[in-house]
């Protein structure tokens, strides 16, 4: 009734790849390995593939056979691409690693038989080959081929066997089964799908791009006086630290330090500093994004196809890959503009669905600080009651740059921001920024008592755990080394709430996910970008289906709070958002 599987492919895109073969195990120690499109001089006949997926279909399209992976989403858009749809696939190896082992540096199948097992697997390499010698899995003689594959099922039927206990007893099987588990299935039904760029407007933008990058280029060879490659940090150090004699140089190893913090230090300096941040700036969404993502769609889909990865980041949150959609600048007007080319199916609308302030919610809940929670609950502009905390005063008397600065400081909090970073960032004297910190910690006593416990159980337990019982590592929080433990204790406070954002979201996808599929809704969930859904929705249930993201968005969990959800609906995702 219950088994492991994995496939062998031609790529790693498993919307490109085609299905080479496919291994199976349902006693540990054992294995074996069904060829399909292994091509080379000599190959033993194979059985035809559509013979093999008709004989299969029936076991891994039923539910009830309960099936087991090591990233399963990838086998699965494998086989959807065959013409399989596969049901019943509840156990997910490296998402269960990601859980139960938070702390491991790698959650894939070698790195977790060596180090849960104590076996060394056949490295791909091995079969392949690297560099230019490597050959695709096809040319792999069929009998290397099932060693190597047939291992591959039963290592993960072994992981499974090591795992699940572990889920059990760190209290993650729930959080498991009904939120990763599921969300595993959403994300390979939101790569399936894709999303739909113009790719005249990005080519538009990237000749605009090209004349700014020009003309920078041009402004930074004159205040530089003379040519250089702007490219080069070696080259722009020299030009800043030895030409220009600028004060704040820092030499490393490898030459002088230009890194964005440097150039922005500069700026007042020089103006050449901060031309040479913006064409860093531009020349990254050029090359990143208006010139990328026109060649990443999928001509048989006509949609760019994001990978979702669900086991990366140390909080539970979701991040993205070929493209990374979530490092779109939203402060920039190129950025602003490069969501414009994101549109919906003809005759649809894109529905972009943000929770408001959520962490700030968040911390508000679970450190139960009865001010801020009041300020959320009366639908409060919660960083000029923060402004009115620290300044004294009425809300109505405070002014713009009051309340700009306890924003500041409201997110600060969360990121463990010191009074040297806070002066830095306000423009103010250190002085004043620890005034404005202990005036903030004084009306918020239950923030502080919150770091100082979340701190501590850090130390005890070398991670803290977020609203869902998910477990964030803090290994280094006992470091001798005084910068890393600093840092490690900056985590320990962000990690819960951050976390806990990240569990909310993942809820929400589930719960409005299964209301679609339930109520027939032809809308789909196309992008989640940090606190954002975003959805492709005929026109005709635009109505009922903002009314059905609110209410599961802002249902998805229990606080002491409420939450809160913007919604917007438009042509492109930039009307949306």
């Amino acid at each position: 009734e219950r088994f492991a599987f994995d496939s062998e492919t031609t790529g790693l895109d498993p919307l490109r790849a085609e299905l080479v073969g496919l291994s199976f195990s349902v006693r540990p120690g054992s294995g074996w390995y069904v060829p399909l499109r292994h091509h080379y001089l000599g190959v033993p006949e194979q059985l035809p593939v559509a013979v093999v997926l008709a004989r299969l279909r029936p076991l891994l399209e039923a539910p009830a056979k309960e099936k087991i992976a090591q990233n399963g989403k990838f086998d699965t858009l494998v086989l959807r691409n065959a013409g399989v749809e596969v049901r019943g696939l509840n156990f997910d190896t490296m998402l269960a690693s990601y859980l139960a082992n938070p702390a491991a540096k790698s959650h894939g199948m070698d790195s977790l038989a060596a180090e849960l097992l104590d076996y060394r697997t056949i490295p791909y390499s091995e079969m392949c080959g690297t560099g230019v010698k490597q050959i695709c899995f096809v040319e792999v003689e069929v009998e290397k081929a099932t060693v190597y594959a047939a291992e591959d099922a039963d290592i993960t039927l072994r992981l499974y066997q090591h795992l699940a206990p572990k889920l059990v007893e760190t209290g993650q099987t729930s959080l498991f089964l009904e939120v990763e588990m599921p969300l595993s299935h959403i994300l390979a039904d939101m790569e399936w799908h894709g999303v739909r760029i113009n790719p005249l407007l990005l080519g538009a933008l990237s000749k605009e791009l090209e004349f700014k990058l020009a003309t920078l280029e041009g402004e930074i060879h004159l205040l530089a006086g003379g040519s250089f490659n702007i490219a080069s940090p070696k080259q722009l150090g020299e030009v800043l630290f030895e030409r220009l004699q600028l004060s704040r140089g820092r030499k490393t190893k490898t030459g002088w330090s230009t890194d964005s913090e440097v150039l922005a230090g500069l700026a007042e300096e020089h103006p050449v500093a901060a031309k040479v941040l913006e064409h860093r700036s531009l020349s990254k969404l050029k090359g990143t994004y208006t010139d990328a993502l026109p060649k990443l769609i999928l001509p048989r889909s006509g949609r760019i196809h994001t990978s979702f990865n669900q086991a990366i980041t140390a909080t539970g949150r979701l991040s993205s890959s070929d493209p990374n959609l979530q490092n779109i600048p939203i402060r920039t007007v190129e950025g602003v503009r490069i969501r414009e080319a994101f549109i919906p199916a003809p005759g649809n609308l894109l529905l972009s669905a943000d929770y408001s302030q959520i962490e700030l919610r968040i911390l508000a809940h679970l450190a139960d600080e009865p001010t801020l929670r009041e300020s959320f609950q009366k639908g409060e502009d919660v960083h000029r009651r923060t402004a009115c905390e620290i300044f004294g005063g009425f809300p109505e008397m405070i002014t713009a740059e009051q309340r700009r600065q306890a924003k500041t400081i409201n997110f600060g909090v969360l990121y463990g921001m010191g009074a040297f970073s806070l002066a830095k960032d306000l423009g103010i004297e250190r002085k004043q920024a620890q005034v404005f910190i202990d005036n903030y910690f004084a009306r918020y006593s239950r923030v502080r008592d919150f770091i100082a416990g979340k701190q501590a159980e850090a130390r005890e337990k070398r991670y803290v755990t977020t609203l869902l019982g998910r477990r964030c590592a803090v290994p280094e929080i006992l470091s001798s080394n005084g910068a890393i433990r600093s840092y490690a204790e900056r985590n320990a406070v962000n990690y819960p709430v951050q976390g806990s954002a990240a569990d909310i979201i993942k809820v929400a996808m589930v719960h409005v996910y299964n209301r679609l599929q339930r109520e027939g809704l032809a809308a789909k969930m196309v992008l989640q970008v940090h606190d954002e859904l975003v959805f492709d929705v005929p026109q005709g249930e635009v109505e009922a289906v903002t009314t059905l993201v609110r209410e599961e968005m802002e249902g998805a969990v229990a606080l002491t709070v409420p939450l809160t959800v913007e919604i917007g609906v438009g042509n492109n995702w930039r009307e949306a958002h």
